[in-house]
């Protein structure tokens, strides 16, 4: 996960600095379930909880936002070290963009 935010420009990783990122085995099941996914799915990589910055107003309490990565379902995915990096990077990106204020349409029509 270093690497993958080694390739982030520093001023994006400076407006990130209240955002948690870690690491768990797979989603629990009152994830995916509140996000409308099934179990078998195995595709929920990662997960941005939190509320975007543009949409807090002056009185939002200052709590960490928080970035989750899946370990098992990114692992069982991506056989090879080289499309797992890919993976990552791709998916820490495309949970950044969450924070920034993007929607899921927005990122996947640019390739996150």
């Amino acid at each position: 996960m270093t690497q993958a935010l080694d390739g982030i420009p520093s001023s994006v990783q400076e407006s990130i600095r209240n955002v948690e990122i870690v690491i768990e085995d797979a989603p629990s099941d009152e994830v995916l379930k509140s996000l409308g996914l099934a179990r078998r799915e195995g595709s929920l990589f990662g997960l941005y909880e939190g509320v975007p910055p543009i949409e807090r107003g002056s009185d939002f309490p200052m709590l960490p936002d928080r970035i989750v990565l899946y370990y098992e379902t990114l692992t069982d995915a991506h056989r090879d070290e080289y499309h797992l990096r890919r993976e990552v990077r791709r998916t820490l990106i495309h949970e950044l963009g969450h924070h920034f204020g993007f929607d899921d349409r927005h990122l996947r029509g640019r390739g996150y």
